[in-house]
């Protein structure tokens, strides 16, 4: 699949959600060298993009009309390093945390973008999936 133009993402999720979209890529493409792979978002979703390396995702965005999702998925060695960091996070990525669906591969957690506010949160919890690789 294409790139997606951002004239179509703001048709589909508005312009301000957009925005955010491209505050928290460009905080990730500062920290992480990764493949960016634009998908069909499957039954739920119109779009996915994420990034990946080696065959692993890092994370994922979810666009649908009026609606940015943001998915980790959590091992279970990385569920313990959240409770590690836990303190140092918003109750609102917490609550999220605690609301999502284990299944036996991890814990699956989509936060509903909208607003700049858990971009810091959101990098934090990318540091518990991979270190970055860009000095």
């Amino acid at each position: 699949m294409e790139n997606i133009k951002k004239e179509e993402l703001e048709k589909l999720v508005g312009t301000n959600k957009v925005g955010i979209f491209y505050d928290i890529v460009n905080e990730i493409t500062k920290l992480y060298d990764m493949e960016q792979i634009w998908n069909n978002g499957g039954k739920k979703w119109t779009y996915e993009y994420k990034f990946r390396k080696g065959g692993k995702t890092l994370c994922a965005f979810y666009f649908k009309e009026n609606k940015l999702g943001f998915m980790i998925i959590f091992g279970k060695d990385e569920r313990s390093k959240f409770e590690e960091i836990r303190s140092e996070l918003s109750s609102e990525v917490s609550e999220t945390y605690d609301y999502a669906e284990t299944f036996h591969d991890g814990k699956w957690v989509m936060f509903d973008i909208t607003n700049n506010s858990i971009i810091e949160d959101l990098k934090k919890l990318l540091f518990i999936k991979r270190k970055p690789n860009i000095k």
